[in-house]
């Protein structure tokens, strides 16, 4: 069962990802702490990690560097930010994410996203 970390504070997006998740085998841990997604790395273990641009105190960009940062590349998740517009796409670049997904998506642009990165 792949296993998915959400990292966002916004209720409608862990709602949609839930959602769209639930209709596969998915496993889905929601952190909405950004500051703690090293330690939640770490616990969950997961193979994705779907990063909210727009979150808390510490935006997807500098979630996406720290677990960057962090992790080896064959021992971190794979990283899909959620982006609020089209031309978004240049930050995810930078940021090192391996996909994205524009707000609001829908299912089968998600799961493109995630089934992508994990295959």
């Amino acid at each position: 069962m792949p296993r998915a970390l959400l990292v966002t504070d916004s209720e409608w997006v862990i709602n949609h990802v839930r959602a769209v998740l639930g209709l596969g085998d998915w496993f889905v841990e929601v952190l909405t702490k950004p500051h703690e997604v090293v330690a939640t790395i770490d616990d969950v273990a997961p193979d994705v990690a779907v990063i909210d641009l727009q979150i808390g105190s510490m935006g997807g960009m500098a979630v996406v560097r720290e677990i960057r940062s962090v992790f080896d590349h064959d021992d971190r998740p794979r990283l899909v930010l959620l982006l609020d517009r089209t031309t978004d796409s240049f930050l995810a670049k930078r940021a090192g994410a391996d996909a994205w997904v524009v707000k609001p998506f829908d299912a089968h642009d998600l799961r493109v996203a995630l089934e992508g990165v994990v295959a």
